[in-house]
């Protein structure tokens, strides 16, 4: 029987303590194909601050089922309150985790979002590395009902939503009222990265956990959300978070 982690309160959010990324994949994806029955989301300081202003994202946050680390700010206050190692997990890199161990386990897997040719090429990639693509949906469409029908009829065990947050959870939770023993997933720009379309930070920034910095730069548009990480950060050193 997996083993439940610990659960640490970050700004009113309860979030999973694992102790690194194997462990959260098992946890998910067992190595008979069956898969943890709701929903991930990662955390991070931005939403957990935007989370601080808006009572309904803070309900929707905590309704995930798992809740994992994917910033460092986070990852630093479970550390403290812990006194013991936790390590992030960047939603990025899980989700091509989950993917490939998808492919060795035959788990079934549907994917919804980006652009159709975005999406197009992620399928084709995942085909390739082996995935059980069962059916896919650009995040160009209008009638919810009609593709959650088509999720429930398609045989997935996993469903991953790239359609960025408040949106895909949304969705998710749709989902779930109809196929409630899959594995959900909001992934928002992985598929982007994934083919190539957009270009995550360095491995230097990577390893020295400035990929908030790099996307800043990138995307000078971003500053606004950004903000919320200073509000962070504040809170961190005054040990109100």
């Amino acid at each position: 029987m997996v083993q439940q982690p610990e659960v640490v309160q970050v700004g009113g959010i309860g979030v999973m303590a694992f102790a690194d990324m194997p462990e959260l994949v098992n946890y998910i994806v067992h190595d008979d194909g069956t898969v943890f029955a709701g929903s991930a989301i990662a955390m991070n300081p931005e939403k957990v601050i935007a989370a601080g202003k808006n009572p309904q994202l803070m309900q929707l946050l905590n309704q995930a089922d798992i809740r994992y680390a994917d910033g460092m700010g986070v990852v630093k206050v479970m550390r403290r309150k812990l006194k013991r190692k936790v390590k992030r997990i960047p939603g990025c890199e899980l989700w091509q985790e989950l993917m490939a161990k998808a492919a060795q386990t035959k788990t079934p897997v549907f994917l919804v979002g980006a652009k159709p040719q975005v999406l197009q090429e992620t399928v084709a990639k995942l085909q390739a590395m082996g995935v059980q693509v069962m059916d896919s949906q650009d995040g160009y469409f209008k009638d919810e009902d009609a593709l959650i029908e088509r999720i429930a009829a398609s045989g997935a065990k996993m469903v991953t939503v790239a359609m960025g947050s408040p949106r895909q959870e949304q969705f998710i939770g749709k989902c779930q009222q109809q196929l409630p023993d899959a594995y959900y997933m909001g992934v928002g720009g992985t598929y982007d990265v994934f083919t190539g379309h957009v270009k995550r930070a360095p491995a230097l920034w990577c390893k020295l956990h400035l990929e908030w910095a790099y996307r800043l730069l990138s995307q000078p548009s971003r500053i606004g959300r950004q903000m919320n990480l200073v509000t962070f950060v504040w809170r961190y050193l005054t040990h109100k978070v």
